[in-house]
């Protein structure tokens, strides 16, 4: 066996090996690049009302409105669930790109809102717009 003594082999290396911090804090980095968009929590809230800038109003809006009794209108028309595709198409001319601005009372449970949408999606609709008042 052969065996080579250089002068700097008994020497101290005064240098940080970086390499394994760098792969832990990659490994941390993207644990939490995953975890983060999985910490969000479904809470009850009561939402404000909203204070944004108002859009522009069309000309003429298409309303659908769902009053506290339960009662479903497109315009000022009374309708059900199972007729508003066609009161809505009747109030556009079969355009399914208007948008609607669907506004419901605060009684309303967000169930029935929802069966609403529905609705609108079922029937075609998908521009809807949700209307409430101006809390400035």
């Amino acid at each position: 066996m052969a065996f080579s003594f250089d002068e700097t082999d008994g020497d101290e290396i005064h240098e940080i090996n970086v390499t394994p911090f760098i792969d832990v804090m990659l490994v941390l980095l993207i644990i939490f690049m995953v975890a983060a968009p999985l910490a969000t929590v479904d809470v009850p809230v009561d939402l404000p009302a909203a204070n944004a800038e108002p859009l522009k109003r069309p000309d003429t809006p298409l309303y659908v409105s769902v009053k506290a009794d339960d009662a479903v209108l497109v315009g000022n028309d009374p309708t059900t669930l199972e007729t508003l595709g066609a009161a809505l198409d009747t109030a556009t001319s079969n355009d399914r790109g208007a948008r609607v601005f669907l506004r419901t009372d605060k009684s309303i449970p967000y169930g029935r809102l929802m069966t609403v949408m529905n609705a609108l999606r079922d029937a075609g609709y998908t521009k809807v717009a949700l209307v409430g008042e101006d809390a400035r």
